[in-house]
Order: C-alpha cells, then structure tokens, then sequence
C-alpha cells in the first residue's frame, strides 16, 4: 500500500514553522545574553556605586585596592588590534591578489586550501607557538628592553597570525567577486594588469576588502587564551611602550574571575569589562552592515 504523502500547503507549513522556530531560537539566546551580560555589568555601576567615567578614564587597574580603570586595559586591546591588522593586511591583500589575477589555478586548488587550515588551529597552540617563538625572538632582536619577551608587539604578531586565514579568505572572496567585464574593458583601453588591478579590481571590492578587514579585527579585538600567553598579564597601569608587558579587556576577564568572589564589587566589574567589550564588537558590526549596504548601493 503506497504512503499517502503530506499535501504541499501542509509540508510548506511545516517548513515555516521550523524555520521559523529556528530564528526565534537564535533571537532569543542573543537577548537573553546581551540582557545578562547587561544586567551583571550595569551593576558595577547602579548597585557598587563606580563611577563610570572614572571607569572608562582611571588609568589604574587595582581591583585587590578597590580600583578599576578600565583605560590601560582599552588602550591596549586597540594597540594590538591595530598592530594585528597593519601586519596582516599587506601580507592578505597581496595573497588575494596572487590567488584571483594572478595564478588563479594554483591558488585555487592549493594556496587557498593551506590558509583555510590555518583556521582550524586551536588558540592555544598559536599562544604556545607565540610564548616560545616570538617572545624568544623579541629576547634576541631587542635585548633587555623586551624584558621576558612579552608585551603588545608580540601580542600583535601572534594575533597578526591567527586573523591572517579570515582576512585572506574574504579579500580572496571580494575580489573574485568583481565582474570580469571590468577587467576586460580596462583591458580594452589599453591598462596593463597591475593597473588594472589597483584602478579597477582593487576599487571594486573595497567594500568587501573592508568587510575582510573589520572581521579581522573583531577577531582580534575579542582574542583571549593566545594573547594572555604571550602579552605579559600586567594589568594596574598605562602600557609604556609596545615591548612593555600589558593586558587587554579579555585576559583581564580570563585572569580575574579566578579570583573574584560572585556578588562583589570585583566581580561586576569585570561584568563590566565584559559588557564593554560586547558593545565594541556590536558596533565593529555595525560599520560591517553599514559598509555591506553602501557597497550594495553602489553596485546598484
């Protein structure tokens, strides 16, 4: 006896209702954590009575004294984000260029495919690679002014490594996205490649090139485990310099749960550490659909 099979209307119904779930599955965990998030961190400042511009402005963090400035811990996730992001960006962009002008074939089959892998290294093993390699080398290259070797710069290589495969891979996506017809009448009016490449291609894909970029530096900017290892953890004062030893939001965040007791003033200040963060990485994805949309207006 053969099945009787769901009348189309039904199994489109369905099929909406499911998918329909999914997305209100997906909205309410975003709510429920942004409203926890905001709620433990909000405390610190309603209920214990910090003042938050001295918050955001202290340039001490001395949680065992009573003291959280936030702004040593600011200043430094933006240092090595930015030192990340300089390093990253010729090293991707020119990569993207090879894969999609220049030798399409190999990049394809074999260049992309080794760089994706790089995504798939845990971070702890970049922060161990960091810790003996590139702490050492600072040792070396700069003697005793590096100290043990770690600081922001070497904070900046290793976090310069880790965004490297997102960047890549997304420059790599922008510019194969650019239509041929572009290249072929810049061809036609007699532009060499590489002008072609820097008038045309490069021009037409900045949207998605900056798209690339701002993802990069969202990784980097929320980056925890590997940076602790290899940055230093000195957490109470303003960074002197990029050799010197410091700590960002997040391994302040790693570092101090450990130790504060839940309820305390400690513990809602890191609450608040951690709603700071969160709202940088709405706003870098807010320049992202701002950006998205300006670029779809000008293709249109």
């Amino acid at each position: 006896m053969a099945k009787r099979l769901m009348p189309k209307k039904q199994l489109e119904g369905v099929g909406l209702t499911l998918t329909g779930a999914c997305v209100l599955l997906v909205a309410l965990v975003v709510i429920t954590l942004i409203f926890m998030v905001a709620q433990q961190g909000l405390s610190a400042f309603f209920v214990d009575g910090i003042n938050f511009f001295s918050f955001i402005s202290g340039t001490s963090w001395v949680p065992s004294d009573g003291v959280y400035g936030a702004l040593p811990l600011i200043v430094t996730s933006f240092g090595v984000m930015l030192l990340a992001t300089l390093f990253t960006l010729p090293i991707a962009l020119g990569s993207a260029i090879f894969v999609v002008e220049v030798q399409p074939g190999f990049g394809r089959r074999v260049f992309q495919p080794l760089v994706e892998l790089l995504m798939g290294i845990p971070s702890v093993v970049y922060g161990l690679i960091g810790l003996t390699v590139v702490n050492a080398a600072m040792r070396a290259i700069f003697g005793d002014a590096a100290g043990t070797g770690a600081g922001i710069l070497s904070g900046g290589i290793v976090l310069a490594v880790m965004i490297l495969p997102t960047v890549t891979t997304l420059s790599i996506d922008g510019l194969a996205a650019v239509p041929n017809e572009y290249r072929e009448g810049s061809y036609a009016l007699g532009c060499t490649r590489w002008q072609t490449v820097w008038h045309v291609v490069l021009r037409s894909a900045m949207p998605s090139l900056m798209t690339a970029v701002i993802l990069g530096m969202t990784r980097a900017f929320g980056e925890a485990l590997a940076v602790q290892m290899v940055i230093g953890g000195v957490e109470k004062v303003m960074p002197a310099g990029l050799l010197s030893p410091a700590a960002t939001l997040t391994t302040a965040l790693t570092s101090g749960f450990s130790n504060a007791t839940t309820g305390s003033i400690q513990y809602h200040a890191l609450w608040a550490l951690g709603l700071l963060l969160m709202a940088m990485s709405l706003v870098f994805i807010l320049i992202i659909h701002v950006i998205g949309a300006k670029g779809a207006k000008n293709r249109d």
